[in-house]
C-alpha cells in the first residue's frame, strides 16, 4: 500500500516532465519571435515580409501578438497607383504607433509585396491589392479582420479606427506637417491685399455680383460632387482590376466613391449649370434673335447631355433604378 503514493508520484513526474519541457520550448520560441519583430520594428515601422517570414512569424504558433499586414504590389511594373497611395497612409499609421509613448509588442505592422511573397497571395487565395488583414493574437482571422477598403477608404485615421476595433489598441495618428494649405491661404491673402492696395481708390470690384456668383458656384459644385467625403474618407483615385487591367472610375456601390468619380460628377454638374445659364441668358438678354436661338439650343443640348450622363452614373450605383433619360 505504501508503494502506491510513490508510484503515483513517479507517474506524475513522468507525465509532467515532457509537458513542462514543451511549455518551456514554446515560451522560448515565442520570445525569439517577439525579440525578432521588436528588432525589425525599431529599424522600420512597417516590417517587410516574404513567404518564409510570414509563415514563421504570422501564421505559425505560438503567437501572443497581433499583426496588421498590408498585401500590396508596389513595383513600378505593376502600375498600382492605389497601392502607392495606400502605402503612404499605412506608413503614417505605423509611424504614429512606433513613436507613440504607448508602443508595446502587442501589435506589429507588416507588409507583403506580391513580387516578394506571391506564394502568400496564393496561400490566402488573394487576387487583389491593396488589402489589409489583421492576424489576431489568438485564432484565425475572422470576416471583420479584413479591412473594407472600398467602403472606408485608406486614410490613416480610418485604418486606426479599424485597428482599435479589432485589437483594442488606440493609435493617435500624427501626420507630418503639411505647409501647402497655409501657403495657399497666404498667397490668396497676398493677392487680395495687393488688389486692395493697387485699387484702393476704386473698390467697386468687391461689389461685382458676377465674381461673387462665380465663386459661390465653384464652392457649391465642389461640395455637391463629394469633395468633402474624399477629404474625410481618403478613397483611392480609381480601381484597376489586377486580372483584366480594366480601370473603374465609378464605384459600383452607393456607399462609396472614387476621387475620379467626384471629378466626373463635378464636370457633369458644371455642364448642366452652364446649360441653365445659357437658357437664362437667351430668355433675358438684349441680343438679336439669331444669337439668342443659338444660346437656347446650346443650353438645351448641354442640359440634356450632361443630365443624362449624371443619371447614368446614378443608375450604375443604385442597381435596379428603372428610369433613364437619353443614355442607358
Amino acid at each position: 500500500m505504501a508503494a502506491l503514493p510513490v508510484l503515483a508520484l513517479l507517474l506524475l513526474l513522468a507525465w509532467g516532465g515532457p509537458r513542462a519541457a514543451g511549455q518551456k520550448r514554446k515560451e522560448m520560441v515565442l520570445s525569439e519571435k517577439v525579440n525578432q519583430l521588436m528588432e525589425w520594428a525599431s529599424k522600420r515601422s512597417v516590417i517587410r515580409m516574404n513567404g518564409d517570414k510570414f509563415r514563421r512569424l504570422v501564421k505559425a504558433p505560438p503567437r501572443n501578438y497581433s499583426v496588421i499586414v498590408m498585401f500590396t504590389a508596389l513595383q513600378p511594373h505593376r502600375q498600382c497607383v492605389v497601392c502607392k497611395q495606400a502605402d503612404e497612409e499605412y506608413q503614417i499609421l505605423a509611424n504614429s504607433w512606433r513613436y507613440s509613448s504607448a508602443f508595446t509588442n502587442k501589435i506589429f505592422f507588416a507588409m507583403v509585396d506580391f513580387d516578394e511573397g506571391s506564394d502568400v497571395f496564393q496561400m490566402l487565395n488573394m487576387n487583389s491589392a491593396p488589402t489589409f488583414i489583421n492576424f489576431p493574437a489568438k485564432g484565425k482571422p475572422k470576416r471583420g479582420d479584413t479591412y473594407e477598403l472600398q467602403v472606408r477608404g485608406f486614410a490613416a485615421e480610418q485604418l486606426a479606427r479599424w485597428v482599435a476595433d479589432r485589437t483594442d489598441v488606440n493609435i493617435r495618428v500624427i501626420r507630418p506637417p503639411n505647409y501647402a494649405g497655409p501657403l495657399m491661404l497666404g498667397l490668396l491673402l497676398a493677392v487680395i491685399g495687393g488688389l486692395v492696395y493697387l485699387r484702393g481708390s476704386n473698390l467697386d470690384f468687391l461689389y461685382n455680383k458676377t465674381g461673387w456668383a462665380f465663386a459661390a458656384l465653384c464652392f457649391v459644385l465642389a461640395m455637391t460632387s463629394g469633395q468633402m467625403w474624399n477629404h474625410i474618407r481618403g478613397p483611392p483615385y480609381a480601381h484597376k482590376n489586377p486580372h483584366t487591367g480594366q480601370v473603374n472610375y465609378i464605384h459600383g456601390s452607393s456607399q462609396a466613391q472614387f476621387v475620379a468619380e467626384t471629378h466626373i460628377v463635378l464636370l457633369f454638374n458644371g455642364g448642366v449649370t452652364l446649360g441653365m445659364v445659357l437658357l437664362h441668358e437667351a430668355a433675358t438678354s438684349d441680343m438679336d434673335v439669331g444669337k439668342r436661338k443659338i444660346m437656347c439650343i446650346a443650353g438645351i443640348g448641354l442640359v440634356v447631355l450632361f443630365f443624362s450622363w449624371l443619371l447614368s452614373v446614378f443608375r450604375s450605383k443604385y442597381h435596379g433604378y428603372p428610369y433613364r433619360y437619353v443614355f442607358s
